[in-house]
């Protein structure tokens, strides 16, 4: 056997100069992540708790040193993030209760860390929360105080005859569409408030045939003639969820179309079978969409060309309460557009969702 190679003197300092800085390195580095005010938890692959900074416990309530080594879904006990965890989190989780901190809220976050590892991070978005919850409350309650008062309004005009002060018709004409228009808003923030402090729906039947149908006419009545409008419906299914709320979803869709496509243009509602469950889309030959709004239209009174959605009426709410009402149903809405080539809008529902026609048993 060779004999172990020999280490001069100036290759041992190299050796423990090196050691030091790694070692000075790695203090910085837990000192860094120990003073971070998200919380930070270092698992192995069976998720064993391995470190945690001081922000997890605060957060989390793990305590050092009997935490070290245990199973974390088991320290956590019946929390939605013990759930989570135990589930694979796959995806972040977003605004649960905070396990150390009952009245505060957490968004959390698993990565895959060095070799065989995972790395837990948990944000406190309380203050999000908190001012989330003051934009409802404002805007639930303006939009209630501005009800009565805008009834009022539109009701005194409709009483005034245009015949009687001619020439007062053109006024006239264009108060009534605003407060009209104005009236619309507020019944579309209402129903926005309702669909966010809801959690879930009352399931029931919603037979899709009559109700695309309705949706049709609707159309028919506001497009007055003026686009082909045509169903097709293969799905063979209906849906189990909130009546009122799909109806409203679905008939926004065909009813944005309507507005934004030109006279002579066609206009296609699908109910069609998919791999995922079904589809319930909504094609136009309308003005197109660039690509770089299709990620906000779901928000808030964005508006694409401020002057051409309100002459046509549209309240800027619509896609807004979609969203709402697809999430509630575990739905998803994919938009595909492209300037001058019009759009389709498509909610995509799962398998748990559709019913047979006309039968209790799932399609």
């Amino acid at each position: 056997m060779p004999p172990p190679p020999t280490i001069s003197p100036l290759q041992h300092d190299r050796f423990m100069t090196r050691s030091r800085r790694i070692a000075s390195s790695l203090r910085d580095l837990r000192s860094a992540a120990g003073s971070l005010p998200d919380a930070v938890v270092l698992l192995d692959n069976e998720q064993h708790v391995r470190w945690f900074n001081h922000a997890a416990e605060d957060l989390l309530g793990l305590r050092r040193p009997q935490d070290r080594g245990i199973h974390l879904h088991e320290r956590l006990g019946t929390t939605e993030l013990a759930g989570w965890l135990q589930d694979g989190a796959h995806e972040p989780l977003n605004d649960v209760v905070a396990p150390g901190h009952p009245n505060r809220h957490i968004n959390v976050t698993l990565l895959p860390f060095g070799r065989r590892q995972r790395l837990l991070l948990a944000r406190d978005i309380s203050h999000l929360t908190r001012l989330e919850q003051i934009r409802r409350d404002f805007v639930a309650n303006v939009s209630h105080e501005l009800r009565t008062p805008l009834t009022v309004i539109h009701g005194y005009l409709e009483l005034i005859d245009p015949e009687d002060v001619p020439e007062l018709a053109p006024v006239l004409g264009e108060m009534r569409a605003q407060s009209k228009r104005m009236g619309q808003i507020v019944e579309d923030l209402l129903t926005l408030s309702r669909l966010e402090t809801q959690d879930h729906v009352t399931d029931e039947r919603v037979p899709m045939s009559p109700l695309l149908a309705t949706v049709r006419k609707e159309a028919e009545a506001l497009s007055q003639g003026r686009h082909h409008i045509a169903v097709e419906n293969t799905a063979e299914a209906d849906l189990l969820g909130s009546s009122k709320d799909l109806h409203s979803a679905l008939s926004n869709l065909v009813s944005n179309a309507v507005r934004y496509t030109p006279t002579g243009g066609n206009i296609t509602i699908r109910w069609k079978r998919t791999p995922e469950g079904a589809t319930y889309s909504v094609s136009d030959t309308g003005f197109g969409i660039p690509a770089a709004h299709l990620a906000r239209l779901t928000e808030r009174f964005y508006r694409v060309s401020s002057s051409r959605s309100r002459d046509s009426g549209g309240t800027g709410l619509g896609l807004s309460i979609v969203k709402h009402v697809l999430n509630l149903h575990q739905a998803r809405l994919e938009i595909q557009s492209e300037p001058g080539q019009g759009s389709t809008f498509s909610c995509c529902f799962g398998h748990e969702r559709l019913l047979k026609p006309g039968g209790p048993d799932e399609a």
